[in-house]
């Protein structure tokens, strides 16, 4: 039977127990005092209490199972460790000692352990070099003593930055800086994504430097790790996706896009985001609205994260991964509704807006329309990197004139299915589990 330790922010927050072909997550007393019965410092999903609900087990396995990534990226990092891509418990003690947010996951028995986290300073020709092996060792992974993890398709590494030095973090290092070349298929994506990093920065939904920077005649994007911070005891900020709060998985970050079950969507993230406070809201809300702004049709659960903080309280996370795409794909469909529609061309203004007042917030309209007139003027003043899509700012720029010219002041109510305006509860009691997800729970819904 294998028990792996789980650390949170420095201290241990519980074990991971392999039984009968299957595992959960057993939280540790000293932590249920540390941080509250019930805390949710680890996950929304996952509280810490001392004798967790049987029937909540899917919700904690799935947790852990969202740390590692999908697709490729996961089946070879399996291959590599021989281990069965679907082997969660063994994908954990492999590479689990570096991965979103403040969690570090290993083996306590393991002959090589407890390792002690260290780096390699690399040259740029040394950068190039695990840039051009992605494919066969993502996230960076060439050696035993790598041992991150980080969700998503896309290729990339991860690197450590040391003063003025590029290293590679070893034996659990936390990596600083997520690296991804330039796709083979998509020439223009990564330059495209780093003027998007720039809207989003004007819009002040991010703080964290992205910049484009050639590596031994390599070139990539280079991107600030926003859950790593000098300010913590082992810089890591703690960070958890809405695949994980709302319990889904895979591609059930997607919405109704007819690939297994799909997620709850902007609604149901929003009522978990509301306990952050208006402002989180807010932000949400002007994500969602940059997102169509600018064509990002790839604004899905695992791009919008919760940030855990040391203290207990939470906030949602810098925005991450704006790429416009409308250049990229013929099917123009979001990955999250916006009040009931995934066509992107027949989003609104108004459709915006009447999203943002379904969560509650009475100020949505000032909110879109001042966000899309900020992206307006943003792509009117700043061009996109030669090697970006030659049109992207040009595109920017008509897709918020339609937006605005779109607009006359008035919004229609947020509907359902039935065509009934819906009312959103905004009372913490009363809040439930909805069982309509693979991992359990469909997030909180009114009674």
């Amino acid at each position: 039977m294998t028990e792996l330790a789980v650390e949170l922010y420095g201290h241990r927050v519980g074990t991971i127990v392999e039984a009968a072909g299957t595992f959960d997550f057993h939280a540790d007393a000293d932590a249920i005092d540390r941080h509250g019965l019930g805390s949710s410092i680890l996950s929304f999903a996952v509280p810490l209490v001392p004798r967790a609900r049987p029937g909540d087990a899917p919700l904690r396995r799935n947790f852990f199972d969202e740390i590692l990534p999908e697709g490729r990226a996961r089946t070879r990092l399996a291959g590599n460790a021989k281990l069965a891509p679907d082997y969660t418990v063994g994908m954990l003690a492999r590479y689990g000692r570096d991965v979103a947010g403040a969690v570090v996951v290993w083996d306590p028995m393991a002959p090589d352990e407890p390792r002690v986290p260290t780096t390699r300073p690399l040259t740029p020709a040394d950068v190039a070099d695990l840039l051009r092996e992605v494919i066969r060792a993502p996230v960076g992974n060439t050696s035993p003593r790598r041992m991150s993890s980080l969700a998503g398709v896309q290729d990339k590494i991860v690197l450590a930055r040391t003063d003025d030095t590029w290293a590679e973090p070893l034996d659990g290092f936390p990596s600083t800086h997520i690296v991804k070349p330039v796709v083979p298929n998509r020439h223009t994506l990564i330059f495209d994504e780093e003027y998007g990093a720039r809207i989003a920065r004007h819009l002040g939904l991010l703080d964290y430097d992205t910049h484009l920077e050639a590596f031994g005649g390599v070139t990539a994007l280079v991107i600030e790790r926003y859950d790593r911070s000098p300010e913590t005891d082992d810089s890591r900020i703690h960070q958890e996706d809405f695949n994980q709060i709302l319990g889904m998985s895979g591609d059930g970050k997607y919405q109704g896009d007819g690939v297994g079950e799909s997620h709850p969507g902007l609604a149901a993230i929003a009522r978990v985001v509301r306990r952050a406070g208006r402002a989180s809201l807010i932000r949400l809300l002007q994500m969602t609205t940059m997102s169509v702004a600018v064509g990002n049709l790839d604004m899905h659960a695992k791009n919008i994260s919760m940030l855990h903080l040391p203290d207990g309280t939470s906030r949602l996370a810098p925005a991450y991964d704006i790429v416009p795409q409308l250049h990229q794909y013929e099917k123009h469909v979001v990955a999250l509704k916006v009040n009931g529609k995934s066509l992107h061309a027949d989003i609104t203004l108004a459709d915006l807006v009447a999203e943002g007042r379904g969560w509650g917030l009475r100020q949505a309209e000032s909110v879109v329309v001042d966000t899309v007139a900020s992206i307006l003027e943003f792509a009117q003043e700043e061009r996109q990197h030669p090697a970006a899509h030659f049109t992207l700012s040009e595109d920017i720029t008509r897709l918020c004139r339609r937006l605005l010219d779109g607009h006359d002041g008035r919004v229609t109510p947020r509907a359902t299915d039935s065509g009934t305006t819906t009312v959103v509860s905004t009372t913490a009691s009363e809040w439930a589990p909805l069982a309509q997800a693979p991992g359990g729970w469909g997030g909180p819904v009114a009674r």
